[in-house]
């Protein structure tokens, strides 16, 4: 892989999401006639019979909206039994996750792109991929309103995320046979992707260290990832490699270089050895030094591009956040 690298400023406009899907949409009123096949099922199950073209899972959540009528009131619970000769309305209408999966304009900030792929910086506070609480406005309603193709492509070719909160590079694939090849690469370590963070407290100790501990779901927190013995809990191998930068009284700026790609693992493998990055209260980290975000930036992303064999790789300077946040604590980063 060269070491010379595309250094691309980092200071374009974001754009806000467009609006989600108007909720005001034609909603379909379907009766329901439950009979003696349906008798003593569990609402949802009875829906599902019903409306088999449906999934259980959204007929779910139209219950969870008020959507559902049995005998002129509202039932708001799947678990409810229903009786021979109860009679119904569903409103068939879009939920949050309905509608997730739909374009919506916006920057995407893309700084390489060709027939095959494209490299994207990802500002802080876009979510990558829909999820609960974010079922729009994220990056992937942005690859499907900018490239209409995105929509054949399982996740619109996205083959791996950033945190909401974490800023910086990654790649996204234009075609299933380039998903398929970038997902090879990453499983076999041959992206290279590496991230600069701001920590707490002073580096002490060798300026280069090996972090290998695997990672799962915390035990006790479910809201959180955290080291785990594999013996006991769920969990998978997980290695960052980190490097001082530079070092002051509050902390200390370092590079991480990912191996493996867990959720969190950064942040989980930096809070183990007593340097939560700033801002990360996830994990033990307080805003400091202007920063109101986890202090972690994907600033370097590397391969070989699989249609073309030629070396790719990419460095996007630090966002105005974390230069400020530099700034304040005295510490630099020579960009090139």
């Amino acid at each position: 892989m060269k070491d010379s690298a595309l250094i691309i400023s980092s200071d374009f406009d974001t754009e806000e999401p467009q609006d989600p899907a108007d909720t005001e949409a034609d909603v379909e009123l379907r009766h329901l006639a439950f009979g003696a096949a349906q008798h003593g099922l569990r609402l949802d199950r009875a829906l599902v019979e019903l409306a088999p073209e449906f999934s259980r899972s959204y007929l779910q959540h139209l219950i969870d909206f008020g959507a559902v009528t049995i005998n002129g009131a509202v039932v708001r619970k799947a678990s409810v039994r229903v009786k021979a000769a109860d009679c119904g309305i569903i409103e068939l209408r879009p939920t949050p996750q309905s509608q997730a999966f739909k374009p919506e304009v916006m920057t995407l900030g893309i700084v390489y792109e060709d027939e095959h792929l494209m490299v994207i910086n990802k500002p802080a506070g876009l979510v990558v991929h829909p999820a609960p609480g974010n079922w729009s406005g994220t990056l992937l309603n942005g690859l499907l309103a900018y490239d209409a193709k995105a929509v054949n492509l399982p996740r619109a070719g996205i083959v791996h995320r950033l945190d909401k909160d974490t800023s910086g590079l990654l790649v996204v694939a234009r075609t299933r046979a380039m998903m398929d090849a970038l997902i090879r690469l990453i499983a076999a370590h041959e992206v290279d992707r590496h991230y600069l963070a701001l920590a707490h407290k002073p580096w002490i100790g060798a300026g280069k260290r090996e972090i290998n501990a695997p990672i799962g779901r915390d035990p006790r927190n479910r809201l959180r990832m955290a080291l785990v013995d594999m013996n006991n809990n769920p969990g998978k191998l997980a290695r960052t490699d980190i490097e001082l930068l530079q070092n002051c009284d509050q902390g200390c700026l370092v590079r991480c270089t990912l191996h493996t790609g867990r959720t969190h693992q950064i942040r989980v493998h930096m809070a183990s050895i007593a340097h939560p990055l700033v801002a990360d209260v996830l994990y033990g980290g307080v805003a400091a030094a202007g920063m109101q975000r986890q202090a972690l930036h994907a600033d370097r992303l590397a391969f070989i591009h699989p249609a073309t064999r030629q070396p790719m790789a990419f460095q996007i300077v630090l966002p105005k956040d974390l230069k400020q946040a530099l700034s304040q604590w005295g510490l630099s980063y020579n960009e090139t």
